[in-house]
């Protein structure tokens, strides 16, 4: 085929075409898996998961949790922050400090906060 505007777009509708019906035949063969969980289930499991006993988060530990740990922190690559939380118990929270204070930047944040009554209320 001679290199020409239409003979051009002629390979482009007809590279359109393949891949569109490479998508078809993989939708076909995942049709037998199952879908998957929609964001509001997602949401519902957060939601149960603050009603259900939590304990805390060290492994090994079955005490339940009292304090949340959060740390704020600058991304490896840089480009971004990276927020950690974790649940833990009286005496793990004791043990607890800044881990990543070489990648402190502007809005470094490390703040231990004691759960909210009806939290604490949940884990026992």
């Amino acid at each position: 085929m001679a290199d020409t505007k239409k003979g051009r777009d002629k390979q482009a509708r007809d590279a359109d075409n393949r891949q569109r019906e490479r998508e078809l035949t993989e939708a076909r063969d995942r049709a037998d898996e199952a879908e998957p969980p929609d964001a509001e289930d997602e949401g519902d499991e957060a939601a149960d998961s603050l009603e259900s006993p939590r304990e805390c988060h060290r492994r090994g530990c079955t005490e339940p949790a009292t304090f949340l740990i959060v740390e704020r922190y600058q991304e490896e690559t840089g480009h971004g922050a990276v927020e950690a939380e974790a649940v833990l118990c009286r005496a793990h929270t004791a043990e607890e400090s800044p881990v990543n204070l070489d990648s402190a930047f502007e809005d470094y944040l490390f703040r231990i906060e004691p759960l909210s009554k009806t939290e604490a209320a949940a884990t026992e």
